[in-house]
């Protein structure tokens, strides 16, 4: 690379970027981490909803709540279990329930947990173990708290509670009375004899997990209390209502799961899509550059110090240089996050960056952008030197940007989806969609001749395009006004018309 080429792209590097708009785009993503978790605490909305048992019978509605309750308890215990295995705490106490791999934890084993003192037992348990600058547990947040039914309400009938309640649970009503009801839960004096006539009312469409609740614990009453009625004792009706079959769940090994290879597509993705952007970006700045030195004649001046081959060269360099910055620093600005700070978003983002932890994932990954930034920067760059003004520009690239960008929503669905199936593997090989594919499919297991394949198909193609569209370029740098077209193209990029 001689010095010509250096100069030049260290001027496109300048001038792009020295707009305004690059610094605001590059400082998207920082702005996008750092404010995140505190517009989330700002705006999250409480999940707990608030349910009224009203009980004419005085028997139902303890065991509803007991079994809503004891559901709260088996979430809080998987949330442990987690905790436990992310930062290796369950050497805390090996035979408790939490420190057992994550699984479906039956009633007994909840039952247990909540008898050795719960999550507060747990967290000190764990804390006397854990490692400095371990984020305290912080226990999911209850679906349900249950509200005690206004004097006024009870001993009504159904009818008069069919009048009364819908009142209630109107969110204006609510506003009045300062009270929030999601739900009411009306069990009749006569359901244990008629099995009927129970009343649920909604502010909207009903909870899946509080008619499962509800549903099962008035159907085991039921068929307790039918066991009972045919001569069965009790206690022998209420341990026939527990018999519940032993299911074994078998997972993949942590980290392998499907979960975990979405979680790792995530960085590839995310680069694919930065691409996508970055080009969007960066090319329409060169671009616009290019029809400026054209169309205010400055690209005589510049072609007096330089021949055509450097001036596009340089360009092309430039470009890419910008687009590399851009991307390094956003990746700079995850990693920070990831390691320098604690809650969710580190989390998140440790297991996405483990991509990064194979030198051929990362040496694929920088060559795949390289190669997709040279490809489409060309294309912008032959446009940027046949526009006498970048109305005329668009004429040319409305057409490319959809060709390119339009589909990349289906590919990105679809790779998370099934990165190996059949769609998603023919695209990897068309060179115009090879970049964003195969870098969403980094994330995966992508086999390495697939890989290398598909890499020298594009390393190719991208050749043959800097020579084609390199005479496109050359030929129309000092071609005012005139606008070649689908003909004139062709001969120009084999070769057969005089530059």
């Amino acid at each position: 690379m001689n010095g010509r080429i250096v100069i030049v792209a260290a001027r496109e590097f300048r001038q792009i970027a020295a707009a305004r708009s690059f610094w605001i785009t590059l400082l998207i993503i920082p702005l996008a981490l750092a404010l995140g978790p505190i517009a989330s605490h700002f705006m999250e909305k409480p999940n707990t909803e608030s349910v009224m048992l009203i009980d004419a019978t005085g028997r139902v509605a303890p065991a509803i709540q007991h079994r809503i309750e004891l559901e709260q308890q088996r979430r809080v215990l998987s949330a442990l279990a987690r905790y436990a295995a992310r930062y290796g705490l369950a050497r805390a106490e090996p035979s408790a329930s939490w420190a057992l791999p994550e699984h479906y934890f039956s009633d007994g084993e909840v039952a247990a947990f909540l008898a050795q003192g719960g999550a507060a037992h747990a967290s000190q348990a764990m804390a006397r173990v854990a490692p400095p600058g371990t984020p305290d547990f912080a226990p999911p947040q209850p679906d349900y708290r249950f509200v005690l039914p206004p004097p006024d309400i009870r001993g009504r009938d159904a009818a008069a509670l069919t009048r009364a309640l819908p009142g209630l649970i109107n969110p204006s009503e609510q506003r009045r009375r300062s009270q929030e009801l999601d739900y009411a839960v009306y069990i009749p004096a006569d359901f244990l004899a008629e099995g009927r006539g129970v009343q649920i009312w909604s502010d909207g469409a009903p909870s899946a997990g509080l008619m499962d609740a509800v549903q099962a614990e008035l159907t085991r009453i039921l068929r307790n209390h039918f066991l009972e009625d045919h001569g069965v004792a009790s206690v022998t009706a209420a341990a026939a209502g527990r018999i519940v079959p032993a299911i074994g769940i078998n997972q993949p090994p942590r980290g392998e799961g499907h979960q975990q290879v979405i979680v790792r597509s995530i960085l590839p993705l995310l680069i694919s899509y930065v691409l996508l952007v970055s080009l969007m970006l960066s090319g329409s700045w060169m671009l616009q550059g290019t029809v400026e030195e054209r169309s205010n004649k400055l690209i005589e001046t510049l072609l007096a110090c330089v021949s055509p081959n450097e001036l596009m060269h340089g360009k092309l360099i430039g470009t890419v240089a910008v687009g590399l910055t851009m991307v390094l620093f956003w990746l700079l600005c995850a990693v920070g996050a990831a390691f320098a700070t604690q809650g969710i978003i580190s989390e998140f983002l440790r297991p996405a960056l483990a991509p990064l932890g194979s030198p051929g994932i990362v040496i694929a990954m920088i060559f795949y952008f390289v190669a997709g930034y040279l490809m489409v920067a060309m294309i912008f760059l032959a446009i940027g030197a046949m526009s006498d003004s970048f109305r005329d520009a668009q004429a040319y690239l409305t057409p490319v940007l959809l060709v390119i960008a339009m589909p990349y929503a289906i590919i990105a669905q679809q790779v998370l989806r099934d990165p190996s199936g059949l769609a998603v593997r023919i695209m990897s090989w068309i060179p115009l969609y090879a970049p964003f594919i195969m870098l969403a499919r980094l994330g995966t297991s992508v086999p390495a001749w697939e890989i290398v394949g598909c890499g020298l198909v594009l390393a190719l193609f991208v050749a043959a395009e800097v020579v084609l569209l390199g005479r496109v370029f050359r030929a129309s740098l000092l071609n005012a006004g005139a606008k070649p077209n689908f003909v004139r193209l062709g001969r120009l990029m084999m070769g057969r018309e005089v530059e």
